[in-house]
């Protein structure tokens, strides 16, 4: 399985409190829409390509919306969240990985896995990191502690 991760960012929230609002989608979507002021347009640019609703999140890739639902057996409470494409040409995995710091704040990477044929990966190599570092990014602009 093929993996793009995003750089490491700090999150000014613990990793418990982030862990119970990033598995609930439908609140991701009810925090984002809340604090819509906070975020800068070109990361509101990017949420376009993101849908959420109360069971799943779909994001349109370079092969297609993919909707992905969260996976309670991979998910460990305040450390990994993992959602998984439930109809997807190759499978997907979406991983939020929060790593708790001494100072109540959390590291967190963004991370897609992928099973991509060989002959596919160059195809979509770059989107998919890219996507990954949005993603990332997106997360850390998160205020957690004010919701």
């Amino acid at each position: 399985m093929e993996s793009f991760k995003s750089t490491p960012h700090t999150i000014a929230c613990d990793a418990t409190t982030i862990y119970s609002k990033l598995t609930n989608p439908s609140l991701i979507q009810q925090l984002i829409e809340a604090h819509a002021d906070q975020i800068d347009e070109q990361a509101r640019q990017h949420l376009d390509t993101v849908k959420f609703s109360e069971d799943s999140i779909s994001i349109q890739s370079p092969m297609g919306e993919v909707s992905l639902s969260l996976d309670h057996e991979n998910s460990i409470e305040g450390e990994r969240i993992v959602y998984k494409a439930s109809e997807s040409p190759v499978p997907i995995n979406m991983v939020i990985n929060l790593q708790r710091q001494e100072d109540a704040t959390t590291m967190s990477t963004a991370e897609l896995q992928l099973n991509l044929p060989f002959f596919m990966r160059k195809m979509v190599e770059k989107p998919l990191q890219e996507g990954a570092e949005r993603f990332g990014e997106l997360l850390a602009r998160i205020p957690f502690d004010r919701l």
